[in-house]
């Protein structure tokens, strides 16, 4: 019953944000489009589509603000318009109890706070949807941290939330004009993951401490130290920092930073993460960068919050470096190729039409100054693109685009004349430079060389195994092909079944009406037109 007013909750904010008007009349079935009609009754919305998705998850609380939190990295699919609203979603929530925080506290590090900490504030200095944060000093060394703690109960209430979450994937799949295109099924568990991950805070600890070992003695960045005895699941204990906040120009002008160097040190830091180490910060927005007091004229960043890391492989590196490469000397034919040798694409992909479809998104971009390009427009457009030529999602890579994006932003903010290719070309000439140096060769066959050592004794049985495996897919074929054909002729008695389902689902309704009354449920609360959004969920779960 719980499940069932959540999802009318769900329903009726949906209708007061009027996001009805985003469903296509025209794909649906006609039972579906003619119940749909009766919301044109409603008054229509003032505010944009991207406004209206983003105070519609605001108000349905913290699990699905993150979750327009994950879909606003997601560029390749949603439009920017939403992108940039989405942004702006603020992760702030009202605290749980202080005596329960505490609780949490000394069952997870086993002793009472006051043996642990000194001057522990019970008033959090942060309080999002996952987790909040509060100030103390460590007892032994008078070091000022901060305590990171789970909410309690939230893992219960993000599985009920991703269960209706699956549902409305489905409805958007089904019926929404770009529904397939979208993947939002798909984009549900990559926000399952996600948020699941960051309910482990020893993760982001560990997180933590590579990017720290990273960039120990840098210049440029500083990440804060981990104390591990204290740090658990669902606590974590970290040096506080008191660094300025990167969208206080205010501050950071009234100490004379150098804007210039600042701006540009981020484009640094991106692209050393990304190709030197191998480990980048995924989530680098405004809120979890600062800037350090010290050494304005040399100014070092602060990063803080690094529940969401990402990597690429060897040959994603390899590739995208010389992607870009080729973009910004608009060699369109070589960009087309590399999309294929790496498997991005599909390896029957037509390179000639690849190449032009390159050339038409990318011409218009390069006809404006340098410095005014987006270099993180680019890579989206040119993923984009590739999406038309059956591109798989590539987690990896769309992380990295949405960090680039946000690095650009940034900069940009900082240093409106910041000119990126100038920082990032000599960097990524220098790195196809010294990837193929007899060093680095040398390295890696020390790396990997054990292994192909071992492995080289076993090599003839692999590929005898592997070629009486093709011979064995081979005499499969026929039979595949008779499964396949018994698939289609189920789906077609399926189809004929769905229309008899339909009835079902609203004389359904019918009996969840009256049973409602009975749960003390006054029907008279709830708009009439809300049913009509239950029929169709309905319709779209039974009809998958």
């Amino acid at each position: 019953m719980v499940a069932l007013f959540r999802f009318l909750k769900i329903l009726f904010t949906a209708l007061r944000y009027r996001l009805d008007e985003l469903l296509p009349h025209h794909r649906l079935p006609w039972g579906l489009a003619l119940l749909l009609k009766l919301t044109a009754l409603l008054p229509a919305s003032p505010q944009t589509r991207g406004q209206r998705l983003r105070y519609f998850l605001e108000d349905l609380g913290p699990v699905f603000i993150k979750f327009g939190q994950v879909l606003s990295t997601r560029p390749d699919l949603i439009p920017l318009d939403i992108v940039e609203e989405l942004d702006h979603l603020q992760d702030n929530v009202a605290p749980f109890d202080k005596d329960q925080c505490r609780e949490i506290i000394e069952a997870a590090l086993g002793k009472p706070v006051g043996e642990l900490f000194d001057d522990f504030d019970p008033e959090p200095l942060a309080s999002a949807s996952v987790a909040q944060v509060h100030t103390a000093k460590l007892k032994e060394s008078g070091q000022a941290v901060v305590i990171k703690v789970i909410r309690p109960g939230i893992e219960t209430t993000i599985e009920k939330d991703i269960a209706l979450m699956y549902l409305l994937a489905k409805l958007v799949q089904r019926f929404a004009t770009d529904g397939q295109r979208l993947r939002p099924v798909e984009v549900v568990e990559e926000y399952e993951h996600t948020i699941f991950d960051e309910l482990n805070l020893q993760r982001e600890a560990a997180n933590a401490s590579q990017l720290r070992r990273n960039f120990a003695q840098s210049p440029m960045l500083y990440v804060p130290e981990v104390f591990w005895d204290y740090t658990r699941p669902n606590v974590m204990v970290m040096e506080r920092i008191y660094g300025i906040p990167v969208t206080d120009m205010t501050a950071l002008a009234e100490q004379n930073t150098n804007m210039k160097m600042l701006a540009e040190r981020g484009v640094e830091i991106f692209f050393m993460q990304v190709f030197e180490h191998n480990f980048f910060h995924a989530d680098m927005h405004p809120g979890n960068i600062f800037v350090s007091r010290d050494h304005p004229q040399r100014p070092q960043y602060i990063a803080v919050d690094m529940a969401i890391v990402g990597s690429l492989t060897q040959a994603d590196q390899y590739y995208m470096a010389r992607n870009l490469l080729a973009i910004f000397r608009r060699d369109y034919r070589l960009v087309a190729e590399l999309h294929v040798q790496s498997g991005w694409v599909p390896e029957d992909t037509p390179v000639n039409e690849f190449e032009a479809a390159i050339r038409t998104v990318c011409e218009p971009i390069f006809e404006k100054p340098l410095k005014e390009i987006s270099f993180g427009q680019i890579v989206i457009t040119l993923f984009q693109t590739a999406r038309r030529f059956n591109m798989e999602v590539q987690p990896q890579l769309v992380l990295l685009q949405k960090t680039l994006l946000n690095i650009e932003g940034l900069g940009r903010q900082l240093y409106p004349d910041l000119d990126l290719w100038q920082t990032a070309h000599p960097f990524l000439e220098r790195w196809m430079t010294e990837r193929f140096h007899p060093r680095s060769l040398l390295q890696q066959l020390k790396r990997y060389g054990p292994e192909l050592l071992e492995q080289a004794p076993q090599m003839p049985h692999k590929i005898s195994a592997a070629l009486d495996q093709m011979q064995q897919l081979g005499e499969l074929a026929p039979q595949l092909q008779q499964a396949a054909e018994l698939i289609n002729r189920q789906n077609a008695t399926a189809g004929r079944t769905r229309r008899r389902v339909f009835i079902a689902v609203l004389a359904g309704l019918g009996a969840v009406a009256t049973a409602l009354p009975a749960a003390g449920v006054n029907l008279s609360q709830i708009p009439p037109y809300s049913w009509v959004l239950v029929a169709i969920a309905g319709w779209a779960w039974l009809s998958q």
